[in-house]
């Protein structure tokens, strides 16, 4: 298609295969990165990635390395369609006069992207994020309250007494259905959107630095025929690009990680706001907590962006409508 012919719908039809592929493939880690997140210094339940992986699959069992896959699974399709779209659109309109982009043409498209996709990621992340930490939450309250003690001494101590309460309520079984009725009764749309100015403080910074970078990553693979690059290539730059804009915004993932948790274990602060929350952090487990997951998270942003970009640029939506016929060289 020409440029003139730029097709929404297949667009968003890309968009969301690579996502429906891209989450399959990576959402274990993505769990191991959302607990590890989680717990506070003194509290550790898990001392790494493989760990968390391994301790997850002997008490939940396999399939418990997916728990809250099915609000991604079900929201992933418009988010990435969104988000992929919009860059396209965003980088198009910047480029009408036919000059092309420059860096910041490219940044300003990757920034518009990254505010039009919080419509739909901030409320998946708010479900997925509840559903991904139940198992630490449960994990934590079996340590704290041991087989051994007797239901006396429980009712007597009142700090056993209410994180008992408290992680009780949140290891029960839990629906994302179920929770995001619950928020938008008590709440309203409010609660589902709890976390928007943290999520906007992630996303925007990396749709700004990702695209910008895969771009240009891309760009040295073209070859002089048509000027497009091999599907390995653009795999490996989308790869890169990720994996490099994930770890760079990592600590303002902790700080929305954290901001969304509704329900916490014993002796885990509460935030007012995102200031609050990064000051807290900050002083009670130091600098390092921003990079708390931050390898896991390259992890499942890295094949995440690399499958995107090749389904994209493979143009399985143009092939599927009409459009033209997709070739993988």
């Amino acid at each position: 298609m020409s440029n003139n012919q730029i097709s929404l719908p297949a667009k968003l039809i890309n968009g969301g295969i690579a996502g429906l592929i891209g989450v399959t493939c990576v959402f274990p880690i993505d769990l191991a990165k959302t607990r590890l997140q989680n717990q506070r210094n003194g509290q550790r339940t898990y001392t790494s990635m493989m760990d968390c992986l391994i301790k997850t699959v002997r008490s939940e069992g396999y399939f418990g390395m997916y728990r809250g896959a099915a609000v991604n699974l079900t929201l992933v399709t418009p988010e990435k369609a969104i988000k992929l779209a919009a860059n396209d659109f965003f980088r198009s309109y910047l480029s009408r006069n036919g000059k092309g982009l420059t860096i910041s043409g490219e940044m300003l498209a990757g920034c518009g992207a990254g505010l039009c996709q919080v419509i739909i990621t901030t409320p998946m992340e708010m479900l997925k994020i509840q559903l991904q930490d139940a198992g630490r939450l449960a994990a934590q309250q079996r340590l704290i309250l041991p087989t051994s003690l007797s239901n006396k001494v429980v009712a007597t101590n009142p700090v056993l007494s209410r994180a008992y309460v408290s992680l009780a309520a949140v290891t029960r079984p839990m629906s994302a259905t179920q929770i995001a009725k619950d928020l938008f009764y008590s709440q309203g749309f409010r609660g589902l959107y709890k976390g928007l100015g943290a999520t906007i403080l992630r996303d925007v910074p990396f749709s700004v630095i990702y695209f910008p970078l895969f771009a240009n990553l891309n760009k040295l693979g073209q070859n002089s025929v048509d000027g497009r690059a091999s599907i390995v290539h653009s795999f490996l730059s989308g790869c890169i690009a990720g994996s490099i804009a994930a770890v760079a915004v990592n600590p303002c993932d902790v700080i929305k990680t954290r901001f969304q948790s509704l329900h916490r274990g014993a002796n885990e602060e509460a935030y007012s706001g995102i200031v609050d929350c990064a000051r807290k952090i900050w002083r009670n487990e130091g600098p390092s907590a921003f990079l708390k997951g931050s390898c896991c998270r390259a992890l499942v942003i890295a094949p995440l962006f690399g499958i995107a970009q090749v389904i994209y640029f493979v143009g399985i939506g143009e092939f599927v409508l009409g459009f033209s016929h997709f070739e993988v060289y």
